[in-house]
């Protein structure tokens, strides 16, 4: 029997096609793009001395001090994404996070701070670390040269790194928490509410993805977060090492 004319002999039959895989979130392309660095950072010296409490009390002070300069840096990242911001849910975004960061978090930073007998003159009058000046100003100059997913980029390993640390820490059986002088910082990071802040980030990555992104985007991107990752260890490795007193 021969086939009908306008029937090709042998054409397979039709398979349907099954749905289309799901689009890999942003953050986690990039963690796995640069899954060495993400590691190093994560897993960092100074993280499982936070883990075991066998960190030294001087590194973990000049740490705090830094901290609280690198968060005023931080805050002038959220003005300059209020700046960058192309739309009303962007620029009101950017100002939440100035606010949580001038009202909020550097009050409570403050408080905890005064716990290792630490006040807030002596914090603002410290001299910026190298580790800390590299690392601000490489954020902000992403921002500044770059438009609010670019910026926004740069400021992932800090906002969801931390995340991830806490989280990690507090579900690790080897995590000692008991008599833990540290205990309170990983449970600060391994919070719902700071969870949801990492959360929030994640998806504020895809929209801008989805309206300023494109594969050809990706290159230039990784590599912003990578060189912010191992900006993010190097400011470990900066409170492994405090000022001679």
């Amino acid at each position: 029997m021969t086939a009908p004319p306008d029937a090709p002999p042998d054409t397979p039959p039709d398979t349907p096609a099954g749905p289309p895989a799901p689009a890999l979130p942003l953050i986690d392309r990039l963690r796995e793009a640069c899954a060495p660095d993400w590691r190093a950072y994560t897993r960092h010296a100074f993280v499982r001395g936070l883990a075991d409490g066998s960190l030294p009390e001087p590194c973990f002070r000049h740490y705090l001090v830094q901290d609280y300069l690198f968060l005023i840096h931080f805050a002038r990242a959220y003005g300059l994404a209020a700046f960058k911001g192309e739309t009303l849910a962007d620029i009101r975004a950017a100002a939440a996070g100035l606010s949580a960061i001038a009202d909020r978090e550097m009050q409570l930073h403050v408080a905890y701070s005064g716990r290792w007998g630490l006040d807030e003159p002596r914090m603002a009058a410290a001299e910026e670390a190298d580790a800390t000046i590299a690392y601000t100003r490489f954020v902000l100059e992403r921002g500044l040269a770059g438009d609010l997913l670019d910026l926004q980029v740069a400021l992932a390993p800090c906002i969801v790194g931390y995340a991830d640390i806490g989280r990690a820490l507090l579900a690790d059986p080897a995590t000692r928490l008991d008599g833990n002088p540290y205990r309170e910082w990983i449970e600060t990071y391994a919070a719902c509410d700071y969870q949801q802040v990492a959360e929030a980030h994640a998806r504020q990555l895809d929209d801008l993805w989805s309206r300023r992104g494109g594969e050809a985007r990706f290159a230039a991107l990784r590599l912003t977060f990578r060189q912010a990752t191992r900006l993010e260890a190097a400011f470990w490795e900066m409170g492994l090492h405090p000022p001679a007193t």
